[in-house]
């Protein structure tokens, strides 16, 4: 509730083009919505929020922490071998963002640094087949990274730089009912290999909170599906205090019956004399 208030306030909006367009590019431009970078709004330095809008209901919304570790070449000592070092590229607060949102496709798209860097992120929805009926799904089912080797803020000294697309291969991540949100705290880790099929760039995912489809309410996600770690570690925290607290109760309950028999054993009852 909070976070939907203060996005009112701080909105901005794509302006309307006031011009002949054609029915085809029309088309075009109705199926990419308005878009909110919220980042600025978030209570975390490395977590961001985005938001895409369509006739004024939000679509999507996505929270959360990203960084892309992206190998490079760079010559050694000798200027003879190459060797690899790793650049760490963190999602930049200023963003500029882009989105679309259909009834069972969605995409986010975030660039940076004068769109030296982008990140796109693809969602569908779709029938998933389970033991008793077919269930409504929804997943983020691709992703692209586009770079640029030259860029000298997180690329330093690269041999043969230039520009690189690093694609995700038959992903299928974020698996979530229909009508729920995808949270995980922990961090999720993506390979990403480049169109080269040289390199390998992984994407670190953390701090998530995503919903593509059916939002009930303006910058509200609905009931949270939350990932298997998550679960995992919250049952791990929690089991240590059932386990004692059933220990304290079996400690108690024997000293109950401990002191009851104790005062059984030490006044006995008098046997009863006849007349």
């Amino acid at each position: 509730a909070e976070l939907r208030a203060r996005a009112t306030a701080s909105k901005t909006r794509v302006s309307p083009l006031i011009c002949f367009v054609p029915a085809d590019a029309m088309a075009r431009i109705g199926a990419e919505q308005e878009v909110e970078n919220l980042s600025g709004l978030s209570t975390s330095p490395e977590k961001d929020i985005f938001v895409v809008r369509d006739n004024g209901t939000t679509c999507l919304m996505a929270e959360f922490a990203a960084k892309l570790m992206v190998p490079y070449d760079v010559s050694a000592s000798n200027y003879v071998d190459l060797i690899t070092e790793e650049a760490e590229i963190p999602l930049a607060r200023g963003a500029e963002v882009r989105g679309k949102c259909d009834t069972t496709e969605s995409e986010l798209q975030i660039s940076w640094l004068d769109k030296v860097y982008t990140l796109k992120l693809y969602f569908v929805k779709e029938s998933h087949n389970t033991t008793k009926r077919q269930e409504a799904v929804w997943k983020m089912n691709k992703i692209q990274f586009v770079y640029d080797s030259s860029e000298r803020t997180y690329f330093r000294d690269a041999v043969n730089p230039g520009k690189h697309t690093a694609n995700s291969h038959h992903l299928s991540a974020l698996l979530t009912p229909a009508g729920k949100s995808y949270e995980c705290q922990a961090q999720q880790t993506i390979s990403l290999i480049t169109s080269d099929h040289q390199r390998t760039v992984t994407l670190l995912l953390s701090e998530v909170r995503i919903q593509p489809f059916d939002i009930s309410a303006d910058f509200v996600f609905s009931e949270e599906h939350k990932c298997p770690v998550d679960e995992r570690e919250q049952l791990e925290e929690t089991l240590p205090l059932i386990l004692g607290l059933i220990l304290g109760l079996m400690i108690v309950i024997t000293i109950c019956i401990y002191h009851i028999h104790h005062k059984l054993t030490r006044f006995p009852r008098k046997s009863q004399k006849g007349f």
